[in-house]
């Protein structure tokens, strides 16, 4: 039968890098899964093919990820059969051996606050690899992986570099030699300030209580706000009724609505204007004299144009954002203003030059072929070498979305994993680099460990090690870091307002770049979240902390992941000022660090002080 394997491979125009020892491997295979030499072939053909492996010569070092697949293949037809049923594979087997303190400690009967800080104290090694990734129990395995296999890593996909003497010293970084990274105890550079601005849910609270009214209050809250700001401006007049007859022109200020379901069109947009000024009804709004505008639902804009017949308001302009002032955030109450520093409050920042590196990653952190998170670790080795003051981590972290999730074949609980898989290698990795490293880390609403809701709270570390050096945000949340204020939200707006936005361009033909328009709405509207109602699946919650999705003031960055194509782009909002200057925010977009069964993106950069004296890169991983 083995020479019988070897005929078959070779007709299908493969060589064999050691006959024999491949032979019997296979023949093992064959028996193991009553399979005839023919399906070994074919199973293997299909393996070649969706590896993407450039030769077509089957190497000895090849069989242990075939083994795995041939598993996976079996894992699946089993699960389909019987879905209660958990096909045990040679990665529990690895688990379970390498597990070294396993048997003796869970054969102790201890209580969940045990098993809890067990998590969180056992060891794990986080420093860089050099012979592939670390699977769950945190030692190599052999299974070889394509996102092991890869060839590219560290691939600088887009670059802005304004400030040189800081690309030399990565490039002196860069050069630097792996091993005297994990033999020279490194320090990053100066311990960065940080203050939590948090507005947001509490964790443990309870949620899906919101009413028809919250709703109401807070579409009513946000007109509101709007046209507060705009008459205070001195820009524009007090805002009438839009739905009163009137031959004169008037000035009204509303939310954007689409009569009935579908997308916006000419034809379908409405004006719902406040309680006080309309009793909350609705207008048709003609667009067509502008010749440009760019609307969504949930858009709260100014009109400026008349209504003769009190059945559609004819625009002649459309104010699409308010003044929104780089000021500090004065509107918070001083007790929501965490100072995670003591040294801060001592200290007089305001003569200090802002400063600040950083490295962006949103997840998924693993890839969707097995759950031992070899991008995180790529990635915190990536940062013991660059050493950033500031390590922020995006979610999902447990990834709801993932095929083992999804089917439930884990035999660990989410919590576990977060706590196995996410939290102990970052605990190894700002231990290793020392008492100046700080990690930031914001929920998703795809993480499967934690609530199911947006806004959402914060992520709960009760390592008392932990909480000096990893800081867990709501979402959306904002911080400070050296004074550079940094907001963020791991919801895919910008995915969302692509897919409801309607916009017209100038006539002129002048360019327009739309992914910077649309991260300029989230700006001009001052919330992390403008749409309504909201994208399908998104679990808004108008009772929970409604302030949290409020931006009272232009941050230095505007932090937003989503499936659409990674970016660093400067926006520009309204008239900053006597000098008649625009305020800028840097927008960032990391892209997801893993995509399928390779990898993906992350974001890299150096504020010195304002957009045009930074660097900013993507690079693959």
């Amino acid at each position: 039968m083995e020479e019988e394997i070897i005929a078959v491979f070779k007709k299908n125009g493969f060589s064999l890098d050691e006959e024999e020892e491949i032979a019997k491997k296979c023949l093992t295979f064959c028996i193991n899964y009553n399979l005839k030499p023919s399906d070994i072939v074919s199973s293997w053909e299909v393996y070649y093919l969706n590896r993407q492996l450039d030769e077509s010569t089957v190497q000895i070092a090849q069989m242990d990820g075939f083994l795995q697949y041939l598993q996976d293949v079996q894992k699946e037809a089993a699960i389909m059969e019987e879905s209660d049923l958990h096909f045990y594979s040679s990665k529990d087997v690895d688990m379970i051996l390498n597990d070294e303190d396993g048997d003796t400690k869970e054969g102790i009967i201890g209580s969940p606050t045990d098993k809890s800080q067990r998590l969180y104290s056992e060891p794990f090694d986080s420093t860089p690899q050099t012979n592939g990734g670390i699977f769950s129990s945190g030692k190599p395995f052999k299974h070889v992986t394509p996102f092991g296999q890869r060839t590219d890593k560290f691939v600088v996909k887009f670059s802005t570099k304004n400030m040189p003497d800081a690309e030399n010293r990565e490039n002196e970084l860069a050069h630097e030699n792996n091993d005297d990274d994990i033999i020279r105890k490194v320090q990053p550079r100066e311990r960065c300030s940080l203050i939590v601005h948090g507005s947001g849910p509490e964790p443990g609270c309870r949620f899906m209580y919101d009413r028809i009214e919250d709703r109401f209050n807070a579409l009513e809250n946000r007109i509101k706000r709007h046209t507060t700001a705009l008459v205070a401006s001195g820009l524009y007049e007090e805002p009438v009724d839009p739905t009163v007859a009137c031959q004169k022109s008037i000035f009204a200020v509303g939310m954007i609505c689409c009569d009935g379901e579908g997308h916006l069109n000419e034809k379908s947009i409405l004006l719902q204007s406040s309680v006080e000024h309309s009793g909350g009804q609705r207008v048709r709004l003609e667009l067509q004299k502008l010749s440009q505008f760019s609307v969504f639902p949930g858009q709260v804009v100014g009109i400026e144009g008349h209504n003769p017949s009190g059945h559609c308001l004819i625009a002649s302009k459309l104010v699409d954002s308010i003044p929104l002032s780089t000021a500090a955030d004065v509107n918070l109450h001083p007790a929501k203003k965490q100072a995670l520093d003591q040294e801060i409050q001592s200290i007089d920042l305001s003569h200090k030059r802002e400063e600040l590196s950083l490295i962006i990653a949103s997840g998924p952190f693993t890839t969707t072929d097995n759950l031992s998170f070899e991008p995180l670790t790529e990635l915190l080795a990536y940062a013991t070498r660059k050493l950033p003051q500031v390590l922020i981590l995006l979610g999902p972290f447990v990834d709801s979305e993932h095929p083992e999730i999804k089917k439930g074949t884990t035999d660990r609980s989410f919590d576990e994993i977060f706590h196995m898989e996410i939290l102990r290698r970052l605990q190894d990795h700002v231990e290793y680099m020392g008492s100046n490293a700080r990690v930031i880390l914001v929920p998703s609403i795809r993480d499967a460990n934690h609530d199911f809701v947006f806004p959402q709270p914060a992520f709960e570390i009760h390592s008392p090690n932990l909480k000096h050096q990893i800081t867990s945000l709501t979402n959306p949340g904002t911080f400070e870091a050296n004074q550079v204020k940094i907001g963020c939200c791991t919801v895919d707006i910008l995915k969302h307002l692509s897919g409801e936005e309607m916009s017209r361009n100038p006539a002129d033909g002048t360019p327009i770049d739309r992914m910077s328009r649309l991260a300029n709405h989230i700006l001009s509207q001052q919330r992390f979240y403008p749409l309504y109602p909201p994208a399908e699946g998104i679990p808004l919650d108008f009772s929970l902390a409604p302030e949290s999705l409020h931006i009272s003031s232009i941050p230095d960055f505007l932090i937003l992941p989503s499936d659409m194509k990674y970016f660093v782009k400067v926006l520009s909002l309204g008239e900053g000022g006597e000098g008649g200057e625009q305020a800028k925010c840097i927008c960032v977009n990391p892209g997801r660090l893993a995509k399928g069964e390779g990898g993906g993106t992350f974001a890299e950069l150096n504020y010195y002080g304002g957009p045009d004296t930074s660097n900013a890169s993507i690079i693959g991983i």
